[in-house]
């Protein structure tokens, strides 16, 4: 049995237990902040978008954040680790509401609400962002990937410091 039929042969209370799992996992390898692990979450040719709302209602191409592939995100992490300059903070990010969505092209779509929260060292702690992950996952060797995460944000306003993955 392949991984994706084992997925697929699964009933919805199962395959929603794997996917609480994939979101806890994805938010502590986050959260704990241990970015060189972030990337495995995802196929080797993979999406990853952090859009407003406004420019993903209205079809608009642009993007804060745009990886094409886990490369891309390895870089990211790059950035984060030895070229970005920010103040010292911690985010804790929250997941809620899974959805599946359903098989589409062999690949499982969910949707997920998500808060973040940030705490300057020297400030009380203030949402960051909040908004929803629009994933398309793939099974692959026994592990559900994600080989597209559109992370679509509620505000009209950027973050001036969205430096860490959502």
């Amino acid at each position: 049995m392949t991984s994706r039929e084992k997925y697929l042969s699964m009933g919805k209370h199962e395959l929603r237990l794997e996917l609480e799992e994939l979101y806890a996992d994805y938010v502590d390898c986050l959260d704990s902040e241990r970015y060189e692990e972030w990337p495995a979450f995802f196929t080797e040719q993979c999406l990853y978008r952090i859009v407003p709302r406004e420019n993903q209602a209205n079809d608009l191409p642009i993007a804060t954040v745009h990886c094409e592939s886990r490369g891309y995100l390895m870089d990211r992490v790059q950035a984060i680790r030895k070229t970005a300059v920010y103040g010292p903070r911690y985010i804790r990010r929250l997941v809620s509401n899974i959805r599946i969505i359903g098989w589409k092209d062999g690949l499982l779509e969910a949707r997920a609400r998500y808060a973040a929260f940030e705490t300057m060292r020297d400030d009380l702690t203030r949402v960051f962002s909040v908004g929803e992950h629009r994933d398309r996952i793939e099974a692959v060797d026994g592990r559900l990937l994600f080989r597209e995460k559109l992370v679509v944000f509620d505000s009209e306003l950027v973050p001036n410091s969205l430096i860490h993955p959502l």
